[in-house]
């Protein structure tokens, strides 16, 4: 199957060729007939091979499937016409609400900073947070909840519900017609998950004593990371990451790096935030004062998360994603210059608008990345490969649609009479799950928990282990559940997640559950 190679691969061959011309140049015989070969043993030699291999493997993960020749190009990025259609309208929605706070406020969309401004951010670049401006009359441009309208509006013109056998389809609040997997498709997917199966996060119900296991597994893991091997890191992190490994074994699988060029790229992006400031760094100021800073866990990463966020804004490199990405990256145009494309911009330069919570993506890498290039580097790659589906409307198995489509059924197909009872209450069990499954459950569970479910997003390349958990939470209190009589209430049951043991409950809900 041939795919496209970007331009980070096409770089990485061009520089593997120039370090083997040298090496050629500098060697006294060569032979023309042996060249192939030379090459070949200098790259695997020198580790370029497994460079480009990993580069390579990237971009099968990350690239969408080539299309059908004849396809129109923004199937590439969204193939169900009413979900483009919805993603345009909810874009529509956020650019008003940006614009008419900055017409309120009468701030700027961007502006330069002048020469004192610059000098008293760089000086206090590693204590934004004691410092931070007035951000008493700016809001949030959205919250999950305003995107779970969206989602719960969202019909397919050419399906017909009444056609349906069954009422049971109609019982949760997500009205498409998605396809998703059952619990015994599941469970041949999640193999590595088995009640037999060693995990780390797991105590007990394997046939193997936990201390052994973490042990070989921790070998294996050297290995592994000794290796550079990325396949092979992501197949690793299906049973769990050790935690000293974690870090290096994260950025294997994402190939995110940390070389000369990539520091030098954040440096680059951090100068672009000295030099002007933006509208938009003002909501990454509320976000982290709202979330992050009144977290127990991640309040000591507050001005971390500023830097990260900051020059996340700046990074054109970002825009990349939108060519698989059902979103379309918003613009900005010169006074006076509204609707002439040439003099339109991409705003902010990422083109991503952050939301409430946004900043939550971030916080958990915060505890395995201490220097700024590198947690910068694998949050970015976080991102494009599995955070942006989490709000943005697509028909993708890993998008937030699918994902409140799959939480709904597993709860209605295993847990019937408790899907019924809270739908009786007023209490749709996905208003209360939507907030986890948006974050990736970041600031809800305690942040070992939460790495050990990363842990499993990564190994399985997919967003679906957040769905099945979010399942797994009702069934495990769903004896409360079953007593409660309001929405209030069951919000009240399910308020603190911080003391769940995450891989005994997928565990359970997946391989104990009785189908």
């Amino acid at each position: 199957m041939s795919r496209k190679l970007t331009t980070q691969v096409a770089e990485m061959t061009l520089a593997a060729w120039d370090l083997v011309c040298q090496e050629c140049l500098h060697r006294p015989e060569i032979q023309l007939e042996s060249l192939k070969e030379d090459v070949r043993n200098f790259l695997k030699a020198s580790g370029w091979e497994r460079k480009l291999q990993n580069a390579v493997y990237r971009e099968l993960h990350v690239q969408p499937l080539p299309s059908h020749p004849a396809a129109p190009p923004e199937h590439a990025k969204e193939p169900l016409a009413y979900m483009r259609k919805a993603q345009v309208n909810w874009e529509k929605r956020i650019l008003k609400s940006l614009n008419s706070m900055c017409t309120e406020l009468g701030v700027p969309l961007a502006r330069k900073r002048p020469a004192v401004e610059q000098k008293e951010l760089t000086n206090k670049w590693n204590e934004m947070g004691t410092d931070e401006p007035d951000l008493s009359r700016f809001r949030p441009v959205y919250a999950p909840k305003d995107f779970l309208e969206v989602l719960i509006s969202l019909r397919n013109p050419n399906h017909d519900s009444s056609e349906e056998a069954s009422a049971k389809s109609h019982w949760g609040l997500i009205q498409v017609p998605l396809h998703d997997r059952d619990i015994p498709q599941m469970r041949e997917a999640y193999s590595e998950l088995s009640l037999t199966t060693g995990q780390l996060g797991i105590d007990d119900h394997t046939h193997v004593p936990p201390d052994l296991f973490e042990s070989e597994h921790t070998r294996i893991g050297k290995k592994v990371v000794n290796e550079q091997d990325s396949a092979a890191a992501q197949q690793y992190s299906r049973q769990g990451c050790p935690t000293g490994l974690r870090a290096d074994l994260w950025a294997l699988i994402l190939n995110s790096t940390n070389e000369p060029e990539d520091v030098m790229h954040y440096e680059q992006l951090k100068a672009g935030v000295i030099h002007h400031d933006l509208l938009v760094d003002n909501l990454i100021y509320k976000d982290v004062k709202l979330t992050a800073s009144n977290d127990d866990y991640y309040f000591v990463f507050e001005d971390f998360l500023y830097q990260v966020l900051l020059c996340f804004s700046r990074d054109t490199a970002v825009l990349e994603h939108f060519s698989y990405n059902s979103a379309t990256p918003p613009k900005s145009y010169i006074q006076g210059k509204v609707g002439v494309e040439e003099f339109a911009v991409v705003y902010p330069p990422n083109g991503v608008i952050p939301f409430h919570g946004f900043s939550m993506y971030v916080a958990p890498l915060c505890f395995l990345y201490n220097e700024p290039s590198k947690l910068y580097s694998v949050f970015r790659e976080m991102y494009v490969r599995y955070f942006f589906r989490l709000h943005s409307v697509s028909s993708s198995t890993s998008g937030i649609v699918s994902l409140c489509l799959q939480f709904e059924r597993l709860l209605q197909t295993h847990l019937p009479q408790l899907f019924y009872h809270l739908r009786e209450i007023g209490a749709q069990p996905l208003r209360i799950a939507f907030k986890w499954m948006v974050r990736a459950f970041s600031g809800y569970l305690s942040t070992d928990q939460l790495l050990l479910l990363w842990d499993r997003i990564l190994g399985y390349d997919s967003l679906e282990i957040v769905a099945v958990l979010a399942a797994a939470v009702f069934a495990f209190r769903a004896e409360n559940l079953m007593e409660v009589t309001s929405l209030t209430s069951a919000e009240a049951v399910l308020a603190d997640l911080s003391t769940l043991k995450v891989m005994p409950l997928i565990q359970i809900f997946l391989f104990a559950t009785v189908i």
